[in-house]
């Protein structure tokens, strides 16, 4: 498992941007799958972005297709997310998730290392 602290979240307007960070303990960082997934209040944890150890190859949630982009920095141990034209309905606490699977990784279960989360809140 790897270390993993977030950073970035905050309040914004609706149509705002905000780019969250997370930064991994593991210099062998660039070798996982890395994934964000986030938590609204009563709801189940669900999957937004993930980019793949494999190939780089990015995946999406609908909701987010053309909004939010997932980036990683291999030499600095970081991956992002750049989140933009937010809405109310993206508010909730985001985690940073690693993994090395490259297989099913929109699941919750392909990642074995989780951040402890970051609140994002829209207002309307």
């Amino acid at each position: 498992q790897v270390r993993l602290v977030e950073s970035g979240g905050g309040l914004v307007q609706a149509g705002g941007s905000l780019r969250l960070s997370c930064a991994a303990s593991d210099r062998t960082f660039s070798s996982y799958t890395v994934g964000w997934f986030r938590q609204a209040p009563g709801k189940e944890r669900e999957f937004v972005a993930t980019l793949r150890r494999d190939g780089g190859s990015t995946a999406y949630t609908d909701s987010v297709k053309g909004r939010f982009t997932i980036s990683r920095d291999n030499a600095k141990n970081t991956v992002d997310l750049q989140m933009n034209s937010l809405k109310p309905e993206d508010t909730a606490v985001y985690y940073c998730a690693a993994g090395k699977y490259s297989a099913g990784v929109t699941g919750a279960a392909a990642y074995d290392s989780w951040g402890q989360g970051t609140q994002v809140t829209v207002s309307s």
